[in-house]
C-alpha cells in the first residue's frame, strides 16, 4: 500500500514574526488551527510536524506532544535534510510539503493537488509554479525517489534551505506538473492569506473571527468573499501581497520570473 505522509514544518525562529505559529486565534495557537484544517483533508495520510532541534523550539515539541500530534526534530536550516529524515523514518512513498505559516488552508485544495498527483503519476506536483491560488494555499507533492534525489545531489544553500527548489528547478530531470485555480483567476499576487507579519496575524485572526465561528470548516471561496465585504480586513496585510522568499534569489533561479514576486521598498 502507497504511505503517504504530509510533512508541516514548523520552527519558532522566524526572523520577522518570532514564534508566529503559536500567536493566539481563537483560544488556540495558528499551528493548532492550521492543522485543525488539514486533518479534515480525506488524502494528507500522516500528517508530522517537522520542526527543528534547537531549544528553542521545545515548546512545539510540548504543543505536539499535548495534542497527540506526531512530530520530527531535525536541523534547524537544512528543511531538505529535515523533510528527508521524516520521510526515512515514516517510510512515505509520497510526501507532501506544506509551510506552517498558512494557518488558513483549504483541505480540498490540499485533496484536488493530491488527487492530480495519484492520477497523473508524476515525480512533483505543485500548485506553486506558478501560483494562481492566493498566497497562503501551498501544497508541494514528490515522490520519495525525487525527494531522496534531491536530498543527495542539492549543493545551494537555498535548495536546502527550501527543500524543493532542485526539483523544479530541473524539469529534465523530473516529472514535473501544476495545479491551477479551476476558475481562471490569479490571485497569487493580490491576495495574502499566508503568515510572516504582524500585519498577516491581524488579517488571518481577523478572518476566522469573522467565518470560524459560523463555519469551522469554511472554504477558500467563503474567505475571498469575506475580504470582498471587508475591505478593512483585506487591506490589513495588502501592502505584503506578492512578497515571498523568491525575491531574494532572482539571479539564482531559472524558472521564476521577477512577475512572480514583490520587492519590498
Amino acid at each position: 500500500m502507497t504511505k503517504i505522509v504530509t510533512i508541516v514544518q514548523a520552527r519558532c525562529g522566524s526572523s520577522r514574526l518570532p514564534g508566529k505559529i503559536l500567536m493566539p486565534v481563537l483560544g488556540q495557537t495558528t499551528l493548532y488551527r492550521m492543522i485543525e484544517r488539514l486533518e479534515k483533508s480525506m488524502l494528507v495520510g500522516t500528517i508530522v510536524i517537522a520542526t527543528t532541534d534547537a531549544s528553542e523550539d521545545d515548546i512545539i515539541v510540548n504543543a505536539c506532544e499535548n495534542a497527540g500530534w506526531e512530530y520530527y526534530c531535525g536541523h534547524e536550516h537544512d528543511l531538505l535534510d529535515r523533510h528527508y529524515q521524516v520521510a526515512s523514518k515514516y517510510n512515505a512513498d509520497i510526501i507532501i510539503k506544506i509551510p506552517s505559516d498558512c494557518p488558513l488552508i483549504d483541505h480540498r485544495i490540499v485533496d484536488k493537488v493530491i488527487r492530480y498527483f495519484l492520477d497523473h503519476k508524476l515525480d512533483y506536483v505543485s500548485n506553486l509554479h506558478p501560483p494562481t491560488y492566493p498566497d497562503g494555499n501551498d501544497v508541494e507533492i514528490m515522490t520519495i525517489t525525487a525527494l531522496e534525489k534531491a536530498w543527495m545531489e542539492a549543493n545551494a544553500a537555498f535548495e536546502r534551505e527550501h527543500t524543493t527548489p532542485y526539483i523544479w528547478e530541473n524539469p529534465s530531470l523530473f516529472s514535473i506538473g501544476n495545479v491551477t485555480w479551476e476558475k481562471g483567476l490569479d490571485y497569487a499576487m493580490s491576495h495574502r492569506l499566508t503568515l510572516d507579519y504582524g500585519e498577516d496575524y491581524n488579517c488571518i485572526k481577523a478572518i476566522f473571527e469573522a467565518l470560524y465561528p459560523y463555519d469551522c470548516d469554511f472554504s477558500l471561496d467563503q474567505i475571498l468573499k469575506l475580504l470582498e465585504n471587508r475591505i478593512d480586513i483585506f487591506e490589513m496585510n495588502k501592502k505584503y501581497a506578492g512578497v515571498n522568499w523568491y525575491r531574494h534569489h532572482l539571479d539564482e533561479l531559472k524558472t521564476i520570473e521577477s512577475s512572480q514576486t514583490k520587492i519590498l521598498m
